[in-house]
């Protein structure tokens, strides 16, 4: 939330917008006084990382009655407020709606009461509404992700990954209580990105007799030589007649079937609070600047708006249609109308569900009966194993025979290859780096010692690649006029921290980059409480591409982000210098400045540490801190862990209908260019693209996407930076309604 407040409050400075904080939510708008204060482009300074709100936050029963929104309305009237940013839950958006509709009568009984003057009607005729969701559950409809909901997330799989060492060395069942009262959310997205046994969740409740399946299950994993079971159980969790699943049933149940040792976790309110994680600064920030680009729009007629997440595009719904198809979940819910519940939630929560049932329950094989590889390429990712173990599984469930392949293309010709198994690849979503090993290519010199070294009658390629395979594969593709055994389905999957891959939008292991980057850039602004006026110069990596340095950059709050996309002199880094000066003159007394590691070959990190050391002297003094490979490691995020399970599982899905379209004369022989694809995302879909068509797109010498979507978030740096600058708003739009801004038949739900 505060990531938001400081992007409205900047945003709104930059247009030349007087802005106001109302402290203790509609309480504070209800009593007024000190509670109404003008914000300042400092006061918001070094929130980014504070969790929770700093402007406060409060259930205001005044507000639900006429007398307390008319009080409201005389405190908005004697500030001259008549635009409203709010960010809340459904609750909170449908009070604010209301007290929209009944503006003008609000201010003609003022009138009457001689609070204030007839003219204010008129000056002040309309108030207009902005809303943002901040919500840990994700409950609110029309939108793919909530403000707060990925930073839970973290906590939660915090938690997991230190519960499974412990259940893992006494052999225990482990059942874990997360939040969610009406929405499974947080408990469905939890057990994806863990591997989690079972899960109990309010929209979609087991059959009757899951006591005894879920006993069965259990079971057959230890009897598999597993030393754990994780159970996660939303605290709103009921059975199919409505009677609530508790997890201290959930432990006797264990315990008296099966006899394990069993032990219960409730998180609690742990969940809300934690330095909030570098997807939802980022999130919380674009939502915040359009929501100001939308205030703007406003008109006397344009009904109140939510600014809201479709894939990886902002887009502006109606707040009272969210509202209501949220309450019609509950609704259905009611009356047990489950199956719709779970598609009144969305997209997002309708395809984790089915990918959660995919990978966790083992289905009878079909009769394909085709071989499959699967293989890393390039350096490591986190959330690498999350999409192998999502591969493995789903291909076993299609029917196929599942081969893993070490150490990457070398290890393809050389004949490392195995089977691989679904009890193998138990555990894997929450391993760093590559299980299956992997090494960085040079494109590959096709020769007959480069074939594929699969069993006999093998004829499939499955790749996890960073975009120097990209290369690889398309020499794999053209390969086919000379080589038959090439002549089979190919899937690529966008795997690197870089986020350097063209046609995607967003690659597996970015955002635990991302992370990394932003918690160090943390502590070293932390670092420096003690001290006054001091500058941090950060290189990240990402090689020719500043994802990295930007995406960073924009959630820690940097004042500058060099990067080779967009070059940079010495005019440049002075004015860097002349603006940390003005700023350290105010009451910030910190600056913090990132470099990508090949933005330059002459302005090296050292240089421009020398430089501003330099030119800050008397000033500022400097530090310098290359992050390096650190920000390759570490276990994978929720949001890369998500996102490697279902992008895995749709391309495997994918491949197996291309196997089947592909099977003539007892062979597969594919030649066509959309045999060969990469998956991305596609700002609100997942998409599958040939990799001849990307060619074009890429520019192969620095590897990376000739156009890339993150440049239009560096303005918004520039602006939240105090910057001068102009700010593409092509992408900004017409409400849309909450309908039709859902693709009907493409995936739009990697945002979680």
């Amino acid at each position: 939330m505060n990531a938001a407040v400081r992007a409205v409050v900047r945003m709104g400075i930059y247009v030349g917008a007087k802005v106001y904080l109302i402290h203790e939510g509609y309480q504070g708008m209800v009593d007024g006084g000190e509670n109404i204060k003008e914000a300042t482009w400092e006061g918001v300074s070094s929130m980014l990382q504070v969790g929770g709100t700093v402007i406060g936050s409060a259930r205001c029963k005044d507000f639900r009655s006429h007398e307390g929104r008319l009080k409201a309305a005389h405190n908005l009237v004697r500030h001259g407020i008549t635009n409203l940013c709010v960010i809340g839950g459904d609750g909170s958006l449908t009070g604010a709606n209301l007290f929209r509709e009944e503006w003008s009568g609000l201010l003609a009984e003022l009138v009457e009461q001689g609070l204030i003057e007839a003219d204010a009607v008129q000056k002040y005729s309309a108030l207009h509404i902005v809303g943002m969701v901040g919500s840990i559950d994700n409950d609110f409809c029309g939108t793919d992700m909530t403000i707060g909901t990925d930073s839970a997330l973290h906590r939660i799989i915090e938690v997991v990954d230190a519960i499974m060492t412990t259940a893992q060395s006494h052999q225990r069942t482990f059942v874990l209580e997360v939040m969610g009262r009406h929405c499974g959310y947080l408990a469905l997205v939890s057990a994806l990105a863990c591997g989690a046994d079972w899960v109990l969740i309010p929209e979609m409740p087991p059959e009757d007799g899951w006591e005894e399946k879920m006993c069965q299950k259990l079971s057959a994993t230890r009897s598999r030589g597993t030393r754990l079971n994780i159970i996660i159980v939303a605290e709103g969790a009921i059975d199919r007649h409505g009677k609530p699943i508790t997890s201290s049933f959930v432990k006797d149940l264990v315990v008296k079937n099966l006899g394990f040792d069993t032990r219960v976790t409730i998180l609690g309110h742990v969940q809300r609070g934690g330095t909030p994680s570098a997807f939802d600064r980022i999130l919380a920030s674009r939502m915040g600047v359009e929501a100001v680009l939308a205030l703007l729009e406003t008109t006397a007629n344009t009904p109140a708006c939510v600014v809201s997440l479709c894939g990886n595009q902002s887009v502006r719904v109606p707040l009272m249609e969210c509202v209501q198809t949220t309450q019609e979940v509950q609704k259905a819910m009611d009356q047990k109308r489950f199956e719709e519940a779970v598609k009144l939630r969305g997209r997002s929560f309708e395809n984790n569900l089915k990918t959660y049932k995919l990978l966790a329950h083992r289905k009878p094989e079909s009769e394909l009966n085709f071989n499959v590889a699967v293989l890393n390429v390039g350096a490591p990712a986190a959330g690498m194993n999350a999409a192998v173990r999502s591969a493995v599984r789903v291909g076993i469930s299609e029917g196929h025979k599942m081969f893993a392949v070490n150490d990457g293309f070398e290890g393809f010709y050389k004949g490392q290859i195995k089977e691989i198994k679904w009890g193998d690849v138990g555990g894997w979503t929450g391993q760093g780096g590559s299980l299956l090993g992997t090494k960085r290519v040079r494109p590959l010199r096709l020769r007959e010692s480069y074939l594929p070294a699969l069993p006999s009658g093998s004829n499939l390629l499955f790749c996890i690649l960073p975009p120097q395979a990209l290369e690889c594969l398309l020499q794999l593709y053209e390969a086919r006029a000379t080589f038959e055994e090439f002549c089979i389905p190919m899937c690529m999957l966008p795997a690197t921290i870089s986020n350097n891959v063209p046609g995607t939008d967003l690659s597996i292991g970015a955002d635990t980059a991302l992370n990394a980057i932003v918690e160090t850039c943390d502590r070293i602004k932390q670092s420096a409480s003690g001290t006054k006026r001091r500058v941090f110069i950060i290189e990240t990596m990402g090689g020719y591409c500043g994802y990295l340095a930007t995406v960073g950059g924009l959630a820690a709050g940097a004042d500058a982000a060099y990067i080779y996309e967009e070059p940079f002199d010495i005019r440049d880094l002075q004015a860097n210098v002349e603006h940390l000066t003005e700023k350290m003159k105010t009451s910030i007394q910190r600056g913090l400045v990132l470099r990508n590691e090949n933005s330059s070959d002459n302005y090296t990190t050292d240089f421009i540490y020398q430089l501003y050391s330099e030119e800050g002297k008397g000033v500022f003094d400097c530090r310098k801190n290359v992050l390096g490979h650190m920000q390759q490691g570490g276990a994978p995020s929720p949001f890369d862990r998500n996102f490697g399970t279902k992008i895995s599982a749709k391309a495997m899905q994918w491949l197996s209908q291309k196997l089947v379209e592909t099977y003539r004369r007892g062979q597969v022989f594919a030649n066509t260019e959309d045999s060969c694809c990469l998956l991305g995302m596609r700002a609100r879909a997942l998409v599958f693209q040939p990799v001849v068509q990307l060619k074009d797109d890429t520019d192969f010498v620095h590897r990376i996407p000739k156009e890339q979507w993150w440049l239009k978030l560096r303005p918004l740096m520039k602006i939240l930076a105090k910057y001068k600058t102009s700010y593409d708003v092509s992408d900004s739009g017409q409400v849309e309604h909450v309908i039709h801004s859902r693709p009907k038949d493409s995936d739009a739900s990697v945002a979680m």
